[in-house]
């Protein structure tokens, strides 16, 4: 018997009528905050650890303001993913683990090789072994478009991979195979996601690596200049970060045999340059606040920077029915919007 497919919205309602309990990890970061929102606005009962390595309490803290009531079903612990005892104790009791916690940060990663590698690899494996030893069969986990390295396809296919060039990019490569290895050795049903160039509304836009979407909103807002490294001609693939939350509940709850054991891209599927990025972010933040603002300030290229990075997202579509609700101009108009 095949097991029916079904689209993101049959799946909300699948949930709002047979809630499940859900372990998500790094919840307080960016990504996982809106994870935490999405599930507690569909009826789940949540258990979050993090411990603010790179994330805050008020991201946790708005979800407890958007979501009202439910928050009462979200419990959170204050736990490091590197710690067996932490790992046994949050996992117990609950049916679905989404794994986010990360040192999520290629320059971090260049100054910190070690400490990247043990909370990426070991604490990764320490969440996976002890989800299962407690019996739990279904483990998401955030990859990254960085374990492409040095492909040179500017439309990155989930079968060609180049090699790492960062420890971080290293780290997550690890990941996927010992993902893979589980799903191998002990019928784990893992699925990891190769989240491309995720943004949205609680993006830290602070430190010296805040991405770049938050970190020019925040330099517009404030009157400080906005710098772009080269012509501005490279391109990225540009996730809102609810498609990115629609593609971890999918594939935490698909019944598609073909999820396992692999990982998928996660993006827009189109390209969008950083001169365009910057006219529509300055479009957005003048209409936002009744100022003009100044042009961009071109410098030279930053080193190690690849020229062109697109999903090809035709696998995560036909895999797990995913389907981007926002585009590019959706996303940052929200974004800007706070």
């Amino acid at each position: 018997m095949v097991a029916r497919r079904m689209t993101y919205p049959q799946v909300k309602e699948s949930l709002r009528s047979l809630p499940r309990r859900w372990l998500v990890t790094g919840a307080a970061g960016f990504i996982g905050s809106h994870v935490v929102e999405q599930l507690l606005s569909l009826g789940q009962t949540v258990r979050v650890v993090d411990n603010y390595f790179s994330s805050q309490p008020g991201n946790l803290q708005a979800v407890r303001s958007i979501v009202g009531d439910v928050a009462d079903r979200l419990e959170f612990i204050n736990g490091d993913i590197r710690d067996a005892d932490c790992c046994r104790a949050v996992v117990a009791g609950v049916d679905n683990v989404i794994h986010l916690a990360a040192l999520g940060s290629v320059p971090m990663s260049m100054d910190k090789p070690l400490e990247c590698n043990e909370i990426n690899v070991t604490g990764m494996l320490q969440v996976m072994q002890a989800a299962h030893y407690a019996g739990i069969r279904r483990f998401v986990y955030a990859s990254s478009s960085a374990v492409y390295g040095d492909d040179e396809l500017p439309t990155k296919r989930e079968y060609s991979l180049g090699r790492p060039l960062s420890p971080y990019a290293a780290s997550k490569f690890i990941n996927e195979v010992y993902a893979s290895t589980y799903a191998a050795a002990f019928g784990m049903e893992t699925v990891g996601l190769r989240f491309f160039n995720v943004f949205g509304p609680r993006q830290d836009p602070k430190g010296a690596y805040a991405a770049v979407i938050p970190c020019w909103i925040s330099q517009m807002e404030n009157g400080e200049p906005v710098y772009i490294n080269g012509d501005g001609e490279n391109t990225r693939d540009f996730c809102f970060v609810r498609d990115v939350v629609q593609a971890l509940i999918l594939a935490s709850t698909t019944a598609n045999e073909a999820a396992f054991g692999k990982a998928f891209n996660v993006g827009l599927g189109k390209a969008t340059n950083l001169n365009e990025l910057f006219q529509t972010i300055r479009t957005l933040v003048q209409e936002k606040s009744g100022q003009a603002l100044p042009d961009v300030i071109y410098r030279d290229f930053r080193a190690g920077d690849i020229r062109h990075s697109c999903a090809d997202t035709t696998q995560v579509e036909k895999v797990l029915e995913f389907s981007p609700e926002y585009s590019v101009m959706e996303g940052l108009r929200l974004t800007v919007a706070g």
